[in-house]
């Protein structure tokens, strides 16, 4: 019996819950004598189409033999006798009704072929017809990405997009090569070419070129069924009404036959796409809303079999859930092989070809907005004039100057076809045709406000507008749709391009302004005497309500303003405008505003726009200079905001890829670092810590990320106040198909457990890229290593290196990492948990997993993680078995002492163990420990290459030692560490790195006296009789050490009635103002300030509130530095047992000095000895 999806479905819709439950049973547990099981996986809570659609993909041309066999079971007699009447009449009635299927087909092809054959353009003498074939230019496809909503305006998209690397795809191939792909989406930005992307897939099909499996394609254009989607028809109705030479046939022509549905314009859709509570509709009989309809085709529930094409914009494609979506592509746009080829094809004459090539070049603007094929037209239309030599004047080099003309050239066309004479005089051009073009603009604005590009006959008549008046303006406001059929009611308008939409609004807007029209545009003007704005402030005004978009939808339409405010400008529209509304000096006021823009809280993209008004106003001097800037050799100049706008401008446009950008190295301030941030488009590595970046940065980074063609390797976002809402936005990037980012540094972003769900979810993905993750001193605690470790543990997860130091973890999360190294597909090859509370319990967890036969890692650091000797053991059982990876092990600053340096040497001993690399900084070592390492180097002394026992104490015979077994030919060991050592560092914790200090009398403010030889201070009130001296605090009670550090050193000092305990440069002022002079208050350096009633730590003017383990605060404060790692730690200090308070991560550039300051009279702080 031949399957039919048509009549099996028929067949299941008739089935209620308990049946169809036990239908399924039968297909899962005890299918027909013959058949194979549907494992039960694939029918789990499906619906009626997916468990048809299953059957079909299990039985194929038997599905139905499998369903009247059960049905049979089930005592579903009817039923049966249903099937087998319908299988019946269709091989008995035909398909069509007197016609027969080639037929049908011939006629069908041939009527799309006449509909799609031709391009309709509006030129400046006619409307013609011009064949598709002699003027199509193949466009650049892409795989695309589904996720996320692009969010930014989209002739923006356009400037800041790379050239594509990736391979093209050919739009008659989408649905080639896979056939699991049914659905696919193609995006891209208004007027790049999807519409006539989709008119030359359906000619070349048409016209048997490609795709001659399919036997019907039915085109469905959203602007057509806007206006038919209250109605109540079929599907078979439906596709009779849009395609008249269908009429005649029966709805079994769809049965078993491929079949296209191309769904054009989402972004024009009126239709209410509610997926989650639409009827279902299996049947093309069966009467339904269009919406309806629609939403039952693209979910697979109606015609299950059929493929379908949806075409968008990037703004409106999330409207389609993504599950129902198979593949993804994009539209990149001419490249500039594709410009020119598009050009020849326009341009016959070689001449002018070379000219306009030439110009187009050379003005960059016009260059990428040429990108978009419609923009090419409106270059070629509105450049006519000077290609035929006409033209005496200036040729356009501004987007501004460039629509003025084409507004010329079109509204000549008007002319042309009313009376036949061709209008040379611009200016009574525009005065005769001025009422029109005013309610024109009227209409771009109003409706640009509302965010719509299309409109209707009642929205034209709004604004006075007659509809048979605005067709001869066709040229600038396209009738889009034209009555062909009854039952369509209205047509559908919009403008030639939505950038031209933004010029008629900002022509406008200028227009009421100039004209003293005010309550259209009562937005852009102050409260109060509004008909006395001078212009600059109208503009300025204008600047700031387009900065408060968080999309840039008002971008393009500043741009265009602000161009109008130039004399050349408004003298090409003098027909509109009574008078030039320019003078040199408002000029000069308005560019200067564009550069000085001082608003916080803006999104830099916003910022960058401004750059493109100035070249507008043909005001290039912050280019030049930025120019200028990057081509000397010295970059000590410190920039102005609107100097990083333009350079990031520069940076993102360039066709030269910028292998890394590193914020640090630009002199400017922190608004001027976030301006710099929309570069990263055009970066390979972007370096962008400790520059007090938030979450509003992450949204620039993760557009990067997600941009089309994304080329960026290597992100560090350390030292940041991102947040978790932040990290939410970067996984989103993350999950983006076109991010190829491979190294992420997130350390000490304010993290939590909620970030490690999102940063899982992007492991997950099958697009991420991710290789190396650095997610320290952050506070994730083991919840949060839960939740990443069904990450690490998922197949499409490719992580190799996982940072997570200090992140709050104690041994609880070591079980969950033992699973994630267990895991069979784990591709973790180094990790590192130093400085957390694992203790010994958590290293007997994490050796379960370093023991599995899964487990590749190869470097493991577990510095400073409250091990014993206990721990020990269970790593010499890791090292010594056969098959084990580890080639790195850290185990330093932890109290292991000889005793369990002799446990790890029974592992090192073993031949199995291949350990290259070991430290043990700071384990309490003495000489017995040496001799056990020595020990176990004498029977295995073939892999190890590095031993590190630093800030040990092995005494004069350790090291010797040590040192002859390294000098030995057959020892693999050529690095030894035994520096900083002493008997000092077999002390407990942390006083193991003690240092002595002594306060320099030389930097004492006059107010502070000295006591117990030099290791006390005390605020008191007459002044001390200190000679004067450079390097003395003048203002500030305050004084350094003379130790310089920069090594691991730790120190403590005990405070009454307040004290600020610090480090800082040498260099720190002495005499200058509060913020260069107090601790905290600059770069150079870092303090914590205690009293009785608050704690806080300070650093670079930013200072954070810390909630102590108890109040009061002991008055003894212990602070550790380890110049090297780059941390300095505060610690409360009682007993001998140490509390955390905070700890400060930074590049440490030279030697630092312990500082102490005191603000209450009477207090004091004494270095404690130790």
């Amino acid at each position: 019996m031949t399957s039919s999806p048509h009549i099996l479905i028929s067949a299941l819709d008739e089935l209620i819950n308990d049946d169809l439950k036990r239908f399924t049973y039968f297909l899962t547990s005890c299918p027909p004598e013959g058949y194979p099981h549907i494992p039960r996986a694939e029918l789990h809570e499906k619906s009626r189409t997916e468990v048809a659609m299953a059957m079909n993909r299990f039985y194929s041309g038997n599905a139905l033999n499998v369903a009247v066999d059960i049905l049979k079971k089930m005592y579903q007699n009817e039923l049966v006798h249903n099937i087998l009447r319908q299988v019946q009449e269709q091989r008995t009635n035909p398909d069509l009704t007197g016609k027969d299927l080639q037929s049908v087909v011939r006629n069908h092809k041939l009527w799309l072929k006449n509909k799609n054959k031709f391009i309709v353009e509006k030129t400046a003498y006619s409307s013609k017809k011009i064949s598709l074939t002699d003027i199509y230019t193949d466009l650049t496809v892409t795989e695309g990405d589904g996720r996320g909503l692009n969010k930014e305006h989209e002739v923006l998209n356009i400037e800041n997009s790379q050239p594509s690397h990736e391979t093209r795809i050919n739009c008659n191939d989408i649905f080639r090569g896979n056939e699991e792909i049914r659905t696919v989406l193609t995006k891209g930005v208004a007027g790049i070419g999807k519409t006539v992307s989709v008119q030359k897939f359906i000619l070349d099909w048409a016209e048997n070129k490609a795709n001659e499996d399919i036997v019907f394609l039915f085109v469905l254009p959203f602007r057509e069924l806007n206006l038919i989607k209250e109605e109540c028809c079929s599907l078979h109705e439906l596709l009779v009404r849009l395609h008249p030479e269908l009429e005649g046939c029966n709805s079994n022509l769809y049965v078993d036959k491929k079949i296209l549905f191309i769904f054009d314009g989402l972004e024009e859709s009126r239709i209410h796409m509610n997926f989650r509570q639409t009827e279902i509709v299996s049947n093309v009989d069966i009467k339904s809303t269009v919406d309806s309809l629609i939403i039952n085709l693209i979910s697979k529930e109606l015609l299950p079999s059929a493929h379908i094409w949806i075409t968008s914009r990037p703004a409106a494609a999330n409207l389609v859930p993504f599950k129902y979506i198979d593949h993804v592509t994009e539209i990149q746009g001419f490249n500039d092989l594709q410009k020119e080829e598009y050009f020849k094809k326009r341009v016959k004459n070689k001449d002018q070809f070379d000219r306009i090539i030439s110009h187009i070049r050379s003005a960059r603007t016009l260059h990428i907005m040429c990108e978009i094929p419609v923009f090419c037209w409106i270059s070629v239309t509105a450049l006519q004039p000077w290609l035929s030599q006409k033209c005496k004047k200036e040729i356009p080099t501004t987007l501004t100057e460039m629509y003025s003309y084409f507004l010329l050239i079109q509204t000549n066309t008007k002319n042309q076809k009313l009376d036949e004479t061709h209008e040379e005089d611009a200016k009574k051009l525009l005065e005769d045709n001025k009422e029109m073009i005013l309610k024109l603009s009227e209409l771009a604005f109003i409706q640009l406000l509302k965010g719509n590009v299309m409109f209707y006959e009642s929205d034209l008549e709004e604004f006075g507008i007659d509809v048979k008046e605005a067709s001869w303006y066709s040229g600038l406001c396209t009738e889009t749709y034209k009555v062909e059929f009854e039952f369509y009611k209205e047509k559908v308008y919009c403008f030639v391009h939505l950038s031209f939409q933004e010029f008629f609004a900002a022509l406008y807007v200028f227009y009421c302004y100039h004209c003293k029209n005010l309550e259209k545009i009562k937005m852009f003007l102050p409260k109060t005497k509004a008909a006395e704005t001078p212009l600059e402030v109208f503009m300025k005004n204008a600047v700031n309500e387009a900065l408060k978009s968080k999309t840039g939808h008002l971008d393009l339409f500043l741009r265009f303003l602000h161009g109008i405010t130039l004399e050349s400008s408004q003298r090409l529209l003098k027909g509109l405008l009574t008078h030039i509304h320019s003078n040199p000096e408002s000029i000069q006021k308005i560019t200067k505003n564009l550069k000085q823009g001082q608003k916080k809280n803006i999104n830099p993209e916003r910022w960058i726009n401004l750059s493109h008004c100035l070249i507008e106003m043909k005001d290039n001097s912050l280019q030049q200079e930025v120019q200028a800037f990057l081509k000397s050799k010295k970059k000590s100049k410190k920039l102005s905001l609107a100097h990083c706008s333009a350079m990031a401008n520069i940076f993102q446009a360039s066709e030269e890829v910028m292998d890394v950008l590193d914020l640090k190295k630009y002199n400017t301030s922190e608004e001027g670092h976030r301006r710099l941030i929309p570069a990263v488009r055009n970066c390979k590595k972007a370096f962008l810590s400790d520059c007090n970046l938030t979450k509003d940065s992450c949204e620039n980074v993760a557009s990067a990320m997600q941009s089309a063609n994304s080329i960026l390797r290597e992100l560090d976002l350390s030292n940041n106040d991102l947040q978790d809402s932040g990290m939410e936005l970067l996984c989103n990037g993350l999950k983006c198909s076109h991010c190829k980012l491979e190294i992420l540094s997130l350390s000490n972003c304010k993290l939590t457990e909620l970030s490690c769900k999102d940063i899982a979810s992007a492991l997950h993905s099958g697009n991420s890229s991710l290789r190396k993750l650095d997610l320290s001193y952050n506070d994730l605690q083991d919840k949060g290593v839960k939740l990443l470790s069904a990450g690490l543990k998922n197949p499409h997860c490719k992580l190799e290196i996982l940072r997570l130091l200090d992140c709050r973890l104690t041994g609880k999360s070591c079980r969950d990492i033992a699973s994630a190294l267990q895991a069979a597909e784990s591709s973790l090859r180094d990790l590192d948990l130093s400085c957390n509370d694992l203790q010994d319990s958590g290293i007997k967890q994490i050796s379960v997993g370093l023991k599995s036969s899964h487990c590749n890692l190869k470097v493991l650091r577990l510095s400073d993680c409250k091990l014993t000797e206990q721990s020990c053991k269970h790593v010499a059982s890791v090292v010594q078995k056969a098959d084990s990876s580890l080639k790195e092990l850290d185990l330093s600053n932890n109290d292991l002492k000889d005793s369990g340096v002799a446990l790890l040497s029974d592992g090192l001993k073993s031949s199995n163990c291949s350990l290259e690399i070991l430290r043990l900084s700071g384990c309490c070592i003495t000489k017995n420990g040496c001799s056990s390492i020595a020990s176990a180097l004498h029977s295995n002394p073939k892999h190890l290459r590095e031993l590190d026992l630093s800030y040990n104490y092995p005494g004069d015979s350790g090291v010797d030692l040590l040192v002859s077994e390294s000098t030995n030919p057959t020892y693999t060991l050529d690095t030894i560490k035994m520096d900083q050592r002493g008997e000092l560092r077999m002390a407990p914790g942390l006083k193991k790195y003690a240092c002595k200090l002594t306060l320099d009398l030389k930097t004492a403010n006059v107010r502070l006296a000295l006591s117990d030889d030099n290791k006390k201070i005390t605020l008191v009130e007459e002044d001390q009789p200190y000679p004067n001296d450079k390097q003395r605090f003048k203002h500030m009670a305050q004084v350094l050490c003379m130790e310089s550090l920069s090594e691991r050193c730790y120190w403590e000092a005990e405070w009454t009635e307040g004290a600020v305990i610090a480090v800082a440069y040498k260099g720190i002022s002495k005499k200058g103002s509060q913020n260069d002079c107090l601790f905290g208050r600059s770069k150079k350096s870092w303090s914590l300030n205690m009293s009785n009633q608050s704690c806080v730590v300070w650093h670079n003017k930013k200072c954070i509130r810390i909630i102590p383990p108890s109040f009061p605060l002991p008055s003894r404060v212990g602070v550790l530095l380890d110049w090297l790692a780059g941390t300095l730690s505060f610690y409360s200090v009682s007993s001998n047992k140490w509390s955390s308070l905070h700890t400060f991560h930074a590049t440490f550039t030279e030697s630092l000095y312990a500082g102490f300051g005191l603000e209450t009279p009477g207090s004091s702080v004494c270095l404690c000895n130790m």
